[in-house]
C-alpha cells in the first residue's frame, strides 16, 4: 500500500484541506474536525485488491460526521467495512452508539448519517465494499451497522485476521488471484456478521423488544425533564436499571449513554429550529437536564464537532442561503 498523504509532509497551513480531501477519497465524503488542530498528526495509505479499495488511516483525536449534505451528493454505493487495528473510537449510526476496541470489526452504511468520535490516536483498516457484494451474502445490513463484533468471537477473529494480512500483500497478487482472495475475505466477513445477526435476534425476544421499545418511548417523551435519570426511566418502564442496560447492551450502549445521546440530539434539533431562535443556548441546555454549560458544550462538541452556538449559526446561514428561503 502506498502513502497518499501524511501531515508531516506538508506545511501546517495546508494540511487540513489536504487531509479532508484524501480522507474523503479513502472512505466517503464527510465533515472532519480535529480536536487539536495545531497538533494533529495523521497518515493515509491506500491500495486495491480484486475490486475492493483498502485504506489504513492513522489519526489523532477528531470527529468525523457523514451528513445528509454528502449523502444527497453521493454517486457511489459502497459499504464501509472496518477493522480497528489500534485505539478506540465511538460509532453512531441508526440509533446505535458503540465503542470499538482493537481487532473489532464494524460496518457503516454511507447512505445514512453516521459519526465517529476519536478521543486518542487510532489506526483503522477501511475496506470499501460494493453494496451488492455484502447484501448478496447477508441481505439488508441495517441491523448490523455500528454494531462492532468483538475479536473474541471465533468467526470475527478469523475474518479480522484474514483482513489484517491483506494491506501488506495487495501488490503480491495478479488480478485474477486478487479477485479470488477478495471474495474469500468477503465470505469470511459475511460469516462473521451473519453469526452476529443470528445471535442478536436470538438474544432479543419479542418480549424483550417490546420492553426496549417502551423504555425508549418513555425516554423520548421526557427528554425535556431535567430530573430524568436512568433510575427514573427504568422505573417508569417497570424494569431495573440493570435489565435496561442489558437490553441496550445489544445495541452497544447503556441506559445512561442513551439518555445523554438523545438529549444532545434533541438539543441540536432545537438549536437548528428557526422557530425557537428566541431561546438562549443555556435555556435549551438547562431544559434538557444539563446543569453546567461547560459540560454541555464539551459533550455537544464531542458529539457533533462544533459548539452549540456554532451549530445554531450554521443552521441559520444554511437557511438564508437556501433557494427556498
Amino acid at each position: 500500500m502506498r502513502v497518499v498523504f501524511s501531515t508531516s509532509d506538508v506545511h501546517a497551513r495546508d494540511w487540513l484541506d489536504f487531509w479532508r480531501e484524501q480522507a474523503s477519497k479513502a472512505s466517503v465524503a464527510h465533515d472532519f474536525d480535529p480536536h487539536l488542530e495545531t497538533a494533529f498528526q495523521g497518515r493515509i495509505r491506500t491500495g486495491t485488491l480484486g475490486g475492493l479499495a483498502l485504506s489504513i488511516i492513522e489519526s489523532d483525536a477528531c470527529t468525523v460526521r457523514r451528513t445528509k449534505h454528502y449523502i444527497e451528493q453521493a454517486v457511489d454505493d459502497d459499504l464501509l467495512l472496518s477493522l480497528q487495528l489500534a485505539g478506540n473510537l465511538v460509532l453512531h449510526q441508526d440509533g446505535r452508539d458503540a465503542i470499538t476496541k482493537p481487532n473489532d470489526l464494524f460496518l457503516l452504511d454511507p447512505r445514512r448519517p453516521f459519526s465517529l468520535d476519536i478521543e486518542n490516536s487510532i489506526r483503522t483498516l477501511i475496506v470499501k465494499v460494493p453494496r451488492w457484494e455484502l447484501q448478496g451474502r447477508l441481505g439488508d445490513v441495517r441491523a448490523l451497522t455500528a454494531r462492532p463484533i468483538p475479536h473474541a468471537a471465533p468467526l470475527a477473529a478469523l475474518a479480522g485476521g484474514f483482513l489484517s494480512m491483506l494491506p501488506e500483500r495487495v501488490s503480491a497478487f495478479d488480478e485474477p488471484t486478487g479477485r479470488k482472495v477478495a471474495q474469500q475475505a468477503l465470505d469470511l466477513v459475511a460469516l462473521a456478521f451473519g453469526q452476529e445477526l443470528q445471535d442478536a435476534r436470538a438474544a432479543t425476544s419479542t418480549s424483550r423488544m417490546t420492553t426496549l421499545l417502551r423504555l425508549k418511548n418513555i425516554i423520548e417523551a421526557r427528554l425535556t425533564d431535567p430530573d430524568l435519570r436512568p433510575a427514573q426511566a427504568a422505573a417508569a418502564a417497570g424494569i431495573s436499571v440493570r435489565y435496561a442496560n442489558a437490553l441496550l447492551g445489544h445495541e452497544g450502549t447503556s441506559l445512561e449513554r442513551f439518555i445523554m445521546l438523545r438529549r444532545l440530539q434533541h438539543c441540536r434539533r432545537v438549536l437548528e429550529d428557526s422557530t425557537q431562535a428566541f431561546r438562549t443556548v443555556s435555556d435549551i441546555a438547562y431544559s434538557h437536564g444539563f446543569s453546567d454549560m461547560s459540560h454541555f458544550t464539551r459533550r455537544f462538541k464531542a458529539r457533533f464537532g462544533c459548539s452549540p452556538s456554532a451549530c445554531r449559526q450554521q443552521a441559520l446561514t444554511a437557511s438564508l442561503l437556501s433557494p427556498d428561503a
